[in-house]
């Protein structure tokens, strides 16, 4: 079963608006906008970076 990544949940639970957390990563509004929509996935390495600026686990942020 694929899961699906639960980003754009996760940033309303925060308050964090997308532009934040791409200048936070250092990558673009719209990679950041790809992901929230599960149009396309971010690398392992930043989903670890997601993860910790959100002071989450990384599964917390997929739904099976």
């Amino acid at each position: 079963m694929k899961k699906v990544l639960r980003l754009d949940e996760v940033l309303k639970e925060k308050h964090i608006q997308q532009k934040v957390l791409a200048n936070m990563l250092g990558v673009s509004k719209v990679s950041v906008s790809y992901w929230c929509n599960n149009q396309t996935n971010p690398s392992i390495i930043t989903l670890l970076k997601i993860a910790k600026i959100l002071e989450i686990k990384v599964a917390d942020l997929f739904i099976d």
